[in-house]
This record gives structure tokens, sequence and C-alpha cells, in this order.
């Protein structure tokens, strides 16, 4: 093979067609410096994540005085009482730093979904808890995950397997529905199966430039065969989601088609995004109905919650550290209205999987949610105590109506326990001082 340069590409034919698959970034690319289921079959069980930012106000979410199966609701998680025998909230796991800053709004998240603290604003150190899950399930499903945002920007997703490959989230509920509902959905319920010709032609893409690629490893050094592996690893995820839309799907007795929701105003605005949200919910538990993931990811609002009533100037975030105690509440009144909201979308969320019966239960009870902020205490940045929450049975795998106190071990441990429920041979999990071999034992079945 010739010298390469940044044009290098592989080519090949599929059907007589020419294909061309463009490569990743390289290292020989640069100079020198590097400058530049009613067949019989078990029901799945899903994995998915939800997040809200800005914590809550202390003892105003949790009762903390009373843990194990004594889990009782105070008055910001009023809307979650419904749903009390179908979760578990984690309180005082902690966030160990090992002399690390403390990037605000960030370190939090990173390390509740990692099991590592990030060195700086935007270092993603080790993947996240849903890639992990997402890994090993391996290809069965359409999507390896569906990943949504509630805020009209797709780079508010909480999702990624390292610092340069982040997942961007779906923000529009009409363009999930397309995405998953439009043209390429096949009906796990239908009489019939008919594979798209399309489909077809774009299937054997890798298989058409293989000796060239064979030829091409060869060439690299270290650093390159890694990106490069990489990179074909998503082609070839691309590929199997492609095979399985040439089989007929398995069927799915919980499966209906959702209707389109048409277009809708995206952004901030709480009013578009308590619409948008919720219409987000309801497709993505019918999408997981219809088996097209077993993987998902929402995000209702950003570490730095930017939410706003319509027509008000000040946000969410600006809210925590500006306004003042009420003298006779004792807490910030407009913050702890945006906390009310925040666990009456997550009560809407969970509504979305208990709605639909699945089997002798409902997705939900086949289905394990992991649920976080990244603060405790927005006004302080209290990185002790991020609330967490675990939503679902994960197919009878996990114990509900739970409040489990951590005192102070390292919030990596409920990570631990959501692999172990998932069936994932890990026995430990996290970096420095946040690596540990201890699941949660009380709530594993």
């Amino acid at each position: 093979m010739s010298k390469l340069s940044r044009r290098s590409a592989l080519k090949g034919l599929v059907n007589g067609t020419a294909v061309t698959v463009a490569l990743p970034f390289l290292d020989c690319f640069l100079g020198g410096n590097g400058t530049a289921l009613a067949s019989g079959a078990p029901i799945p069980v899903r994995f998915g994540t939800w997040f809200w930012g800005l914590g809550f106000t202390p003892g105003r979410g949790v009762n903390l005085a009373k843990t194990g199966k004594d889990l009782a609701f105070l008055e910001e998680c009023q809307a979650l009482v419904p749903y009390k025998d179908q979760l578990s909230y984690f309180s005082n796991f902690n966030t160990p730093l090992d002399g690390k800053a403390t990037t605000v709004h960030y370190t939090g998240w990173v390390a509740a979904r990692t099991g590592s603290v990030p060195n700086t604003g935007g270092d993603l150190p080790a993947p996240t808890i849903d890639v992990l899950v997402g890994d090993h399930f391996g290809a069965g499903t359409r999507f390896r995950s569906i990943d949504l945002s509630c805020t009209g920007n797709p780079r508010d997703s909480y999702t990624g397997r390292n610092t340069g490959s982040r997942n961007a989230g779906e923000v529009s509920p009409l363009g999930m529905y397309t995405k998953v509902f439009g043209p390429e959905f096949a009906d796990p319920n239908a009489a019939t199966f008919t594979p798209d010709p399309n489909v077809m032609v774009r299937q054997s893409v890798l298989s058409a430039v293989g000796e060239q690629r064979t030829d091409l490893v060869k060439q690299l050094g270290a650093a390159d065969k890694a990106r490069l592996d990489e990179y074909f690893t998503s082609v070839r995820q691309l590929e199997q989601r492609l095979e399985l839309q040439l089989q007929p799907p398995p069927k799915a007795e919980a499966c209906r088609i959702a209707k389109s929701p048409g277009e809708q105003p995206m952004g901030t605005e709480l009013e578009s995004v308590l619409v948008n949200h919720e219409l987000m919910s309801n497709m993505l538990a019918m999408a997981v109905a219809c088996n097209q993931t077993r993987v998902f990811n929402m995000l209702y609002s950003q570490a730095l919650s930017s939410l706003h009533r319509r027509g008000e100037a000040f946000i969410h975030h600006t809210l925590t550290h500006e306004e003042p105690l009420d003298p006779k509440l004792g807490y910030q009144a407009e913050v702890a209205w945006y906390n009310l909201r925040s666990f009456e979308a997550m009560a809407t969320f969970i509504k979305a999987f208990a709605s639909i019966k699945e089997g002798d239960g409902t997705l939900l009870d086949n289905t394990l949610i992991y649920a976080n902020s990244d603060t405790n205490f927005a006004k302080l940045h209290a990185l002790d105590g991020i609330p967490v929450f675990l939503i679902g049975k994960a197919g009878g795998k996990v114990k509900t109506g739970y409040h489990i106190p951590g005192g102070g071990d390292p919030i990596s441990r409920i990570g631990l326990t959501v692999q172990h429920a998932m069936g994932m041979e890990v026995d430990k999990w996290g970096t420095q001082s946040m690596q540990t071999s201890k699941p949660i034992a009380e709530l594993l079945v």
C-alpha cells in the first residue's frame, strides 16, 4: 500500500457497486511531533439512566432517619410516593477526590457514572456505566443505545466511552419518532416481514474492504491500531444493526407502534422541557418494549440546569446560588419549586415503563434505571451524598423499596451493584479510592 495521507480511504465492491470507507484521524497522518416474548424466549432485561441537575434541598427529599425497607419521601419527592415499592434510594455515598480539584457540576456526575474522578472538566476517564452494560449485551438490538436530551442541546448527554467518544443525545420528539418508528421500523408483531432492499445494499461495506484493512493495520503504530480498532468496532456495530434489520424481528407482545408527536418547540423553557420529556419518555418505553434497544439514557436537565419559566430571566442554576433562604421557610422557595418539577418528571418517566404490561408484570419489572444528579446541595456544590435512585427490578435480580445509607463509602459501590444485577462478572470497579469490590449485597437477589 502506498504512503498514507489524511485523504486515504478503503475501497471495494459490494454487489458490483463501488464503496468507500473513510478512515479516522490517525497519528500517522500527523507530523512527528503529533501536533496536529411470545416465542417462549425469556423476556430481556434492560438498563437505562435518568439524569436531573442540582440535586434537592437538604431535609426535603428523602427522610434519612428511616433506612432499610422503611423508605420515606419528603416534600420535594412526593411525586415518587406511588412508585415507592419500585425503587431504592442511596444516601451518604461519597466521592473521594484523591487530591484532584473539583470541577463543579461535572466531577459528581462523572464519578457516579464512571467510578473514576475526572482530572479536569471535560475529562471522561472511563466508560460510563451504560456503555459497559451495552458492551455486555452486545449487538442484539437495532440500536446499541437510545440517548435523549430534553434541553434542545445534543451535547447535554452524559454518556460516552472516553473523552473523545461522547454520545450525542436526540433532542427532538419528532426526530426520535422518525429514528425509531420511521420507515426502517419493522413491526415485530406484523404477520409478514419484507427486508428493506436499501439495507441489503448497505450491509457488507466492511467485508468489501477487508484485505485493504489487513494491509493497513500492518503499517500502523500501537496507538493508531487501537484507534482504528475502535473505529472499525463502530462500523461493525452498524453492520450488525443492518443485519438485524434483514431478519424478522422477534415477537414482542407489549409492542405498539407509537404515534408521531409532530413538531414541538425545543429549548430550556420549563414548559417545553416538560412536554418533550413526557413525549420522549413514552416513545422510549415503547421502543424498549418493541426490542429496538436494551440500553437507554434520558437527560431531563443539565448539571448546570438552565431550566427557566417562560418569560423569566432567572434560571434554576442561578437561583441555587443567588436566591436567599426564605426566613420563614428556612430554604430557597424558588429552587424548591424547580426541584419539585424534577421529581414530577422522574415520576412521569417511571410511569411510562410501569404502564406497559409485559409477561406477568410490567416493562419496569424487567428494567433497571440508574438515576442520579451531579450534587447534593447545589448552593454548596456538595459532592458528599449525591442522590442516586435505582428504579425497577431488573427481571427479579434487584430488591426494591429500600433506603441504603452508604456510611461514607464510595459512590462506585452502586455502579458495581448495577453491573452484578445485569449479570456482568465484574470483581471490582472504579479507580484509586473509588475502586471497590463490594456490591450492595442486600439489594441483589
